[in-house]
This record gives C-alpha cells, sequence and structure tokens, in this order.
C-alpha cells in the first residue's frame, strides 16, 4: 500500500507539474527544465516544493516584438480571460466581445491591428462576422486569425479561403500564439506602410496633374489669338498628357515683316513647359541684345547663347523660326533641330504639292558658339505654309507601329491641305491614328494663308 500511495503522490505532483507549465511557463523558462530531477530520484514533497517556489519565480512571458491592440471574440469566459492573459503579458493591449453583433460594434467605433475570432458562437457565428468584414470596406484589411477545435477544420479551411489570416486550434498554446500573432501583425503592419506609401504616391500624382493642368493654361494663355488678316493663321495646340514643351507665336515686327516660330523643349513637366515659353517671351519681346530679328540664322544663334542647357537644368529645344517680308513674298528661315514647315502652292497646271521649307542646325542650347545660317523660300500665291512639332507625326499605333514623315503624315497633308478648319483636322486624325485621346507628346500645328 506505501507503494501506490507514492506513485498516487507522484501522479499528482506531475498534473501538478503539468499544470504550472500550461499556466506559467514561457518559453525563456524551458530552458530551467533540465535543473529539475526526475520523479523517481527525489521525495514527492520535494518534486511539490521545488515546483512551487519556481512557479513563484518564473519571469514573465516573453514580450512580442510588434505590440497591437487585438479584439478577442468568444462566448466563452473562460476562454477570453485566458487569451487575454497571455497576450497582455506579451505585450499587446485587448478587448473583448462576447458575441458577434457586440464584435461588429465594437470594430465600427474602435480601432484594432488583429481580430481573435472564435468559429463556434451560438448567435452569430464566426464565418458570418468574417463575411460582415470583408464586405465592409473600413475592415476589409484587417487581419484576423480564427479560434477553433479540432473537430471544426472544415470551417477553418473556408474561413481561410474568406479572407481570414491564419487559425488557433483550442487549447492554446502560449509559443504557438505569440507565433501566429507576431507573425500576422508583422504582415499587417507591413502591408499598412505600403497602403501609406501607395497613398502618398497617388496624392503626389494628384498634385502633379493639378501643377501639369495649371501649366498647360499658363502655355495656352501665352499663346497668340487666332490671326484673320492680312495673313489668315489658325492653329490647333494640345499638351500630352504629362506636359511637354511646345510653344508657338508670331507677331509683327515692323509693318513688311510678320515673324512665325515655333519651339519644343526636348522633355515634360512644368520645366519644359517654363522654359518654352521663356524662350518665346524673349523673342516676342526682342530681348536679345544685338539680334537683327529679321535674321532668323542670328536669331538662332542668339538663343542659342542665352539658353545653354547647362544653366537650364540640362535642358535644350528645337525651334524653326521664320520671317516672312510681304513686299518680295518671300520667307526667309532657319532652324535648329526642328521639323522643316511644308509650304502647300500649286505649280503651273494647278497641281498641289509641298514643299519643305528646311534649313538644318543644331538643337538649341547643347553647345555654345554654334552659327546658324539662313534660307529663303518665295511663296506664290494662295500658298499655305504649315508649322509644326514632331509631336504631329511622331505617333505611336494601338499595334506599336509609328506614323512615317514621309511616307503617312506628308500625303495625308497633301490631300486634305486646302481644308478650311486643316490644324483641328490633323488633330482628329492625330487622335484616330493613336487610338486615344490623350497623347504621348504636345500637339502643335499652325495654318498660315497668304492671299493674293
Amino acid at each position: 500500500m506505501n507503494g501506490l500511495d507514492d506513485l498516487g503522490k507522484i501522479a499528482a505532483a506531475g498534473r501538478q507539474l503539468l499544470a504550472v507549465i500550461d499556466t506559467a511557463l514561457s518559453d525563456e523558462q524551458f530552458g530551467n527544465l533540465d535543473k529539475i530531477s526526475s520523479a523517481a530520484e527525489i521525495r514527492p514533497s520535494t518534486l511539490r516544493n521545488n515546483f512551487s517556489a519556481s512557479s513563484r519565480t518564473f519571469p514573465s512571458e516573453r514580450r512580442s516584438a510588434i505590440a497591437g491592440r487585438i479584439l478577442v471574440v468568444d462566448d466563452q469566459p473562460e476562454n477570453r480571460d485566458v487569451l487575454v492573459k497571455h497576450l497582455e503579458r506579451q505585450g499587446h493591449s485587448t478587448a473583448q466581445a462576447e458575441d458577434g453583433p457586440r464584435a461588429i460594434a465594437r470594430l465600427s467605433r474602435e480601432g484594432f491591428d488583429l481580430v481573435l475570432l472564435d468559429v463556434d458562437m451560438p448567435e452569430m457565428e464566426g464565418y458570418l462576422v468574417l463575411e460582415h468584414m470583408k464586405a465592409d470596406p473600413q475592415l476589409l484589411h484587417l487581419p484576423v486569425i480564427m479560434i477553433s477545435a479540432i473537430d471544426e477544420i472544415e470551417t477553418v479551411v473556408r474561413c481561410i479561403e474568406a479572407g481570414a489570416e491564419d487559425f488557433l486550434p483550442k487549447p492554446f498554446n502560449p509559443t504557438l500564439l505569440r507565433a501566429r500573432i507576431d507573425a500576422t501583425l508583422e504582415k499587417k503592419f507591413l502591408r499598412d506602410q505600403e497602403r501609406n506609401h501607395l497613398h502618398r504616391i497617388e496624392e503626389a500624382q494628384k498634385r502633379l496633374a493639378t501643377e501639369l493642368q495649371e501649366a498647360a493654361r499658363y502655355v495656352v494663355s501665352a499663346l497668340p489669338p487666332p490671326m484673320p488678316e492680312p495673313l489668315k493663321i489658325s492653329w490647333a495646340y494640345e499638351p500630352s498628357t504629362e506636359l511637354g514643351g511646345d510653344s508657338f507665336g508670331y507677331h509683327w515686327i515692323d509693318q513688311d515683316h510678320l515673324a512665325i516660330y515655333l519651339l519644343d523643349v526636348c522633355g515634360h513637366g512644368v520645366g519644359a513647359a517654363l522654359l518654352s515659353v521663356a524662350a518665346i517671351n524673349v523673342i516676342r519681346s526682342a530681348g536679345l541684345r544685338n539680334t537683327d530679328f529679321l535674321d532668323p540664322g542670328q536669331v538662332l544663334s542668339s538663343l542659342n547663347e542665352a539658353f545653354q542647357m547647362e544653366n537650364h537644368n540640362n535642358m535644350f529645344f528645337t525651334i524653326w523660326y521664320g520671317v516672312y517680308d510681304v513686299p518680295t513674298r518671300s520667307i526667309r528661315h532657319s532652324s535648329g533641330g526642328h521639323p522643316p514647315a511644308l509650304l502647300l502652292k500649286s505649280d503651273a497646271n494647278g497641281t498641289d504639292q509641298l514643299e519643305e521649307l528646311r534649313c538644318p542646325g543644331m538643337l538649341v542650347g547643347a553647345m555654345p558658339s554654334v552659327s546658324y545660317k539662313s534660307a529663303t523660300t518665295l511663296v506664290p500665291e494662295n500658298s499655305r505654309l504649315f508649322v509644326f512639332s514632331d509631336g504631329a507625326y511622331e505617333i505611336g499605333r494601338p499595334d506599336g507601329t509609328r506614323l512615317d514623315f514621309e511616307s503617312d503624315f506628308v500625303p495625308y497633308l497633301l490631300r486634305i491641305g486646302r481644308s478650311r478648319n486643316i490644324p483641328e483636322e490633323v488633330l482628329s486624325w492625330v487622335r484616330s491614328v493613336h487610338g486615344s485621346e490623350a497623347l504621348a507628346d504636345d500637339f502643335s500645328f499652325l495654318a498660315i494663308d497668304f492671299p493674293k
């Protein structure tokens, strides 16, 4: 009988040991187990006394690396109490709800980082609470860990497929609890950072779009109005989605000479737009010293010195500049890296043809001390001059191919060259070829009519 009594005492001590491990022993404390002698080598009273002392002196449960605010939803008070005890030892703040409706009410008015949600609850099952959360945009991204018994595994799988982050089996293991919660909170906080980063990017993009719209309006406000007489000048301008550096103008230098000019800053954005307007204003105001504005080559040479790229954020531009001489019906012109203007005129048989007004030179601002030349072209009666940027013909098609200047753009202009509203027609054609209203580059197109 004494031997049976001793075995009973040993069994009782073993149960006490398991209780200590379940309730008070954390990960760090498992290292103390090798200090405890086996029950067969010590007296039961000594074993009981040793664990009683140990349970009072174990350090607190290991704290989680990431602390969060966690809502515990379970209809069993003892389950909630055990979970809350472990969570608060790990450094989390907690709140409780005893059923689904109360959980939804708390979620609607309070902020949480994680929800521990019991699967089997009498008034509203955990799956229905999860469905409600995933249907709510404010709760959609809030992670949920399902709490389940082993025999509810099919329901757990259903919850995971519906958007639950993970699950915890009953009864709770403190180490597993901490590991699952740490992993879930880490992913949650990383996703929060990513969403915040994306939100900041979206806000920056909105501000940039607003700035581009304001810059586009500023560029348009700086453009001259159409001219009805004595020479009829019409134009179309459409900024790209990123706003390029197109700008143009025309003005009478004196009663016999009309200056016509169009430039395109290489690049996009507000900086390119402001540089183009600055260069146009310099031309319009004759703000270049020791420059004869009747001589296009001299104008481009002076612009090249005034707008060197190293002084303008490494931006340069192309330009076509011409001066129409009324008495001689001729245009003196020069260009710096720009597409040629096209002169529509009729030959002796009355057949229309296009002549390129080309006097090529280097990009303006790319290199100092460049000398630009000028050329002169006679303008017959009833001729029409087209001046444009490369955004009028360097157009990408939906299939990835691009318009060609010689084989696509020039024949098209020759075909519609006498249309009354040709700038708008060209713009509509460019959009149809591109397959979209939004263009990749600024579109600028001028048409100047020279009557008898």
